[in-house]
Formats: structure tokens, C-alpha cells, sequence
């Protein structure tokens, strides 16, 4: 796992900066009207099932409609400049990328355009929005805090953590201060705070990394970062609580992502080694209540999605970092895949079934359970998620035994790695961010998710679950 991990890392982190715009990097672009994609016809709407090869705009499901894509443009265009989260907030989506972060405008989800871009370089820039704040996660080592700030030496003293923004004004978000934190931000994930003065982020990174500045041992814990709203430049680290009673020499500590429902007072982190469940009644410090482990099929634990009622919890397993074919013929499907877990009146965890896509990739597509969202179906359990090179697929896990594919986008192979790094249900729309393709909008058209598009709500962070 260590070897996979540190593989990811390595690709995640080669790629050089762009070189700078002529505008400053925490300043955005004007606002640039995006070209829609045109709806496909009845008979490229019908189901099949995709082949090692195919290419072009690839397949879906009959009940699932392309709407939209907008390409990656510059300044968030170069070589490495993957597309990464997603986050929601009234009429706009926010993307996450390895350079930056964009702004789009989906008051008509099948005309999205682009109200902002920002270039801020520091990978994965796993974005979050709150009000009028928006974080990113920064977990490459830069010289400081600030966007033009220059990769940095990981032995030296580097600078790894959380920025933040001001989007009062969507088309021109504002660097406003930065929270430096141990092993930096791989992920957050917004709670909000018991009294709305206050948000808190809990910081999910992979470590330790002996011998740097930024990353010592031991990494057995989380951070916790205070963030006054009406005063976000005191944001500060108020506690780093332990997840385990000890590090375990020699292994990876911390958790890849980690996914809070408030109104339960519960939190689901997947991290290296094991699923954990915690009471967060106290956002300060949050208590562990169960370890589950799986070493048989999960090698790297890396999200969580808990059902409506809170009575199931998703766990991913990110098998080979994302960077690996795993969704092929010769990968089991119990690996790379959702374990779904039942979740007792008395928060026990208990393993009920696994969910992979139906659909075998080529041996060169990288594909692996990633980042998804419920659809907010009354009565039912569904969800949608990004496979990267597997695409999208919807699937319904309310029989927790048996959870089942009920439709799916896929793009077909791209050379070296890509596909759709995160995929949400937002008012009505699927939106998924992929990595080299950009932002994608599709609609599910389907008697068991049509009562979703009923449900309206104001901001979106996937990891941060509220009530339907």
C-alpha cells in the first residue's frame, strides 16, 4: 500500500506550474459563455455495453442525457492541470485543479459558463464553499501560502495547508489567508460549527514523510481548523485529534477523506488501514466510536457516503491510487470497489455487500471507486459516482445485499490518466469533474430517481451530508 500510495503521490506531484498570467493569480477572469454540447439522439441514448477501445464520446445508459461539457481553457490548461472536487452554492459550481480553481455559472445547467477562474497552484486544491468562503486544500509543498508562491523543497521549511477565499463577488474571489497544517490538506471536509459564527475543517493527509519539515512522524490523527467567519484571517489549527492509540512505525498514518452528517453528529473517515466512525458532537474533538477493517479486499480506504437515514455507511476503497486498471477482467470485484455497511441504533458497523460497475474497463484505463453523493430519493438509497475511465454510474444500494447499476456515462479511453474524478447530484443535474475533459453535465431521466429533482437545496459540499 505505502508503494501505491507513494506512486500516486509521485504522479500527482511531476508536473511543472504553468508559467504566470498577466493577471495577478488570485484575481479572475471576465466572464466567458461556454458552448454546449449537442443533446445526443434517440438511438445514441440506447443502452450498450462499451468495449476495450471505444472512443469518442463514448456510451450511457438510455436514462442518462449528455448536456454539457465545458474544456479545460487557459489559464488552467497545461499539462497537469487535472480538473479535481466539486463543490455547489445557489447558481454556481466550483471545481477544483491541480492549478487552481474555476467558477461556473449553471443557472442553465445545459449552458454552464465560466463566471471565474483563479490560478493557485498547489495540488489537489480539494475545494469547499461556505457562505462567502471558499477553501481549498493544499498538499504539495510551496515556499509560502500565497497563489504565486513556488513549489518547495519537502526537506526544507515548506508550507503545506489550507487557503482561503472570499467569493462575495463570484467572478472575482479574493485570497484572503492561509492555515498551515501537518502533512498538509490531501482533503477537507466542512462541518459547521453548533453556533453559525464558526465553521470547522477537518484536514485529511497521508503521512508521516520522515525527514521533512512539513510532514514528521508520528501521523496517527486529523487537524482541526477553526475558521471564524466574520473574520476568516484568524483561522487557525485548534486540535489534531488521534484516531488510533499509536502510530505504527514504518506505516502510512492519517486518512485520505472523510465525510460528516451534522445533523447526526456522526463522521465517517476512510484512512489508511481502516474505516473509522466518530461522534462529532464536540466539533473540537471528535471521538472514535469503531475501527472496521476489510484486509482481504480494501487496500486503500478512501471516502465515506452515509445513506439518508443514516443507517448505512459507503466506504470506497481506492485500489491502486487511481492511477491503476483495476476495474479490467482480472480484478475482483469485491476490490476497487463499495463495501456497504449497515449502521446500528447503537453505531455499529456491520458489512453487508459491495458494489463495483458492471462494465470491464481495458487493461490501460484507470479506474477505481472515487468520489460520489447521494440522489435524494425518498425512501430509496442512491447514489451517483465518478470511476474516472469508468465514468459515471448510478446505483442503488437500498437492498444493502445486493446494490445494482441503474444507469451510467462513460467517455471511453483516454491516453494516460483520466476520467470523471468526482461526480454529484446538485438540484435537478449530475456534474462531473473530469480530470482532462472538464466540466460535464448529464441528466437522469428514470422512475426511481425522477422524485430527486423535487428536492432543492442552497450549497453543496458533498462530504458535509445534510437531511432530504
Amino acid at each position: 500500500m505505502a508503494f501505491v500510495l507513494a506512486a500516486l503521490l509521485l504522479v500527482a506531484g511531476c508536473g511543472a506550474d504553468p508559467a504566470p498570467s498577466a493577471a495577478p493569480p488570485s484575481s479572475a477572469a471576465a466572464p466567458t459563455p461556454a458552448t454546449p454540447a449537442e443533446s445526443p439522439s434517440a438511438s445514441e441514448q440506447a443502452a450498450q455495453t462499451p468495449a476495450p477501445g471505444i472512443t469518442g464520446d463514448g456510451t450511457h445508459s438510455d436514462n442518462i442525457t449528455h448536456l454539457a461539457n465545458v474544456p479545460p481553457r487557459a489559464p488552467l490548461d497545461g499539462p497537469q492541470s487535472w480538473g479535481t472536487d466539486l463543490a455547489f452554492q445557489g447558481d454556481y459550481a466550483f471545481v477544483g485543479n491541480f492549478d487552481g480553481f474555476s467558477v461556473f455559472d449553471i443557472s442553465d445547467p445545459a449552458n454552464p459558463g465560466i463566471a471565474a477562474q483563479v490560478l493557485c497552484p498547489g495540488e489537489q486544491n480539494d475545494i469547499s464553499v461556505s457562505g462567502n468562503l471558499l477553501f481549498l486544500s493544499i498538499d504539495s509543498a510551496r515556499v509560502g501560502p500565497e497563489c504565486d508562491a513556488q513549489r518547495g523543497e519537502p526537506e526544507s521549511d515548506a508550507w503545506e495547508g489550507i487557503r482561503i477565499f472570499d467569493i462575495t463577488d463570484k467572478t472575482h474571489p479574493v485570497f484572503v489567508s492561509a492555515v498551515e497544517t501537518d502533512c498538509g490538506s490531501h482533503t477537507h471536509t466542512l462541518v459547521p460549527g453548533k453556533s453559525p459564527d464558526k465553521v470547522y475543517l477537518y484536514i485529511s493527509s497521508p503521512g508521516p514523510e520522515p525527514g521533512t519539515a512539513t510532514c514528521p512522524p508520528p501521523h496517527n490523527k486529523i487537524s482541526v481548523v477553526e475558521v471564524p467567519v466574520k473574520a476568516p484571517k484568524t483561522a487557525k489549527v485548534v486540535s489534531t485529534p488521534a484516531l488510533s492509540e499509536k502510530a505504527v512505525e514504518g506505516a502510512i498514518g492519517g486518512c485520505h477523506d472523510l465525510t460528516v452528517y451534522p445533523e447526526k453528529d456522526l463522521a465517517a473517515a476512510a484512512c489508511f488501514g481502516d474505516g473509522i466512525l466518530m461522534d462529532i458532537s464536540d466539533r473540537v474533538n471528535p471521538k472514535v466510536l469503531q475501527h472496521v477493517s476489510d484486509k482481504e479486499n480494501f487496500a486503500i480506504w478512501h471516502s465515506a457516503t452515509f445513506n439518508n437515514d443514516a443507517t448505512k455507511i459507503v466506504f470506497g476503497d481506492e485500489l491502486g491510487g487511481g492511477v491503476s486498471a483495476t476495474c479490467d477482467a482480472n480484478t475482483p470485484k469485491t476490490k476497487g470497489a463499495n463495501a456497504v455497511y449497515d449502521l446500528s441504533k447503537d453505531r455499529r458497523l456491520t458489512l453487508r455487500g459491495y458494489f463495483k460497475i458492471p462494465r470491464e474497463q481495458a487493461s490501460d484505463e484507470n479506474c477505481v471507486a472515487h468520489n460520489g453523493s447521494l440522489l435524494p430519493v425518498p425512501g430509496k438509497d442512491i447514489m451517483v459516482q465518478s470511476w474516472y475511465q469508468g465514468g459515471v454510474s448510478v446505483w442503488d444500494f437500498t437492498d444493502a445485499t445486493k446494490p445494482r447499476e441503474i444507469g451510467f456515462f462513460e467517455r471511453g479511453p483516454v491516453q494516460g490518466v483520466g476520467g470523471s474524478w468526482s461526480a454529484y447530484y446538485y438540484n435537478g443535474h449530475i456534474y462531473s469533474s473530469d480530470i482532462t475533459k472538464g466540466l460535464d453535465v448529464l441528466r437522469i431521466d428514470d422512475p426511481l430517481t425522477d422524485p430527486a429533482a423535487k428536492v432543492r437545496i442552497e450549497e453543496l459540499n458533498a462530504q458535509t451530508q445534510v437531511s432530504y
